[in-house]
């Protein structure tokens, strides 16, 4: 019988860490005297990392010197207030719960820092992730399939034997899934919504976290 994973993106696909995110980047902003961002416009500069998130939410004329400092005091302030306001999407845990039952393998794969995930993973999912991989030396971060490929393998899942997944919530996460060579599904709940994703034609397309385990029934 085949085994079966399901790699799972974290900010904005499990957990909604969106306000815990524009709090501390206009933290730093304030800091050093710059524009506030606003709540939708935080949404739209993730994805990528907090490394650009940061980027994005500074002026663009800002000196490399000036953003290490800025970067440096966000990423500070963030590992000290990771979850002050993040919880796990609805019906999540109910998710993972059934899964569990049905032995199918869960792994995290996150361009956030590694202290991050494992601190956010450990605070909300333990007992159901097994892996959870964030950003870290030798790995080039997400739609690389670096982080996904590292995760597959400490699970011992094989992509031409297993029956596989990956679920995430932008276009960054279609983009890490094709380059892995794994199917596709995005979830409309989080950070980007169903039409900019549909541009991206995902393989799967869900809006509950329970249309999931329809996937693996099939």
């Amino acid at each position: 019988m085949k085994k079966t994973g399901i790699i799972f993106d974290l900010d904005g696909t499990l957990l909604d860490t969106l306000q815990d995110l524009h709090e501390n980047v206009n933290h730093a902003l304030q800091e050093y005297g710059y524009p506030l961002r606003t709540r939708e416009e935080i949404r739209s500069f993730v994805g990528n990392g907090i490394e650009m998130l940061m980027r994005r939410a500074l002026p663009h004329e800002v000196s490399e010197a000036e953003f290490s400092k800025v970067f440096a005091l966000f990423k500070k302030h963030y590992s000290e207030n990771l979850n002050n306001h993040t919880a796990p999407y609805p019906g999540i845990i109910s998710l993972l719960g059934e899964l569990k039952k049905r032995n199918v393998l869960l792994g995290v794969v996150s361009n956030k820092f590694q202290y991050g995930v494992d601190q956010l993973v450990n605070e909300f999912f333990s007992g159901y992730i097994q892996v959870a991989v964030g950003t870290g030396p030798g790995l080039r971060p997400k739609p690389a399939p670096d982080a996904v490929d590292a995760a597959l393998e400490r699970l011992g899942l094989k992509k031409d034997e297993n029956l596989l997944f990956y679920v995430g919530d932008s276009d960054v996460d279609i983009l890490t899934a094709r380059g892995a060579g794994i199917p596709v599904v995005s979830v409309s709940w989080g950070f980007k919504n169903r039409e900019f994703l549909e541009g991206f034609d995902p393989d799967y397309m869900v809006d509950r976290p329970e249309e999931i385990l329809t996937l693996i029934d099939k």
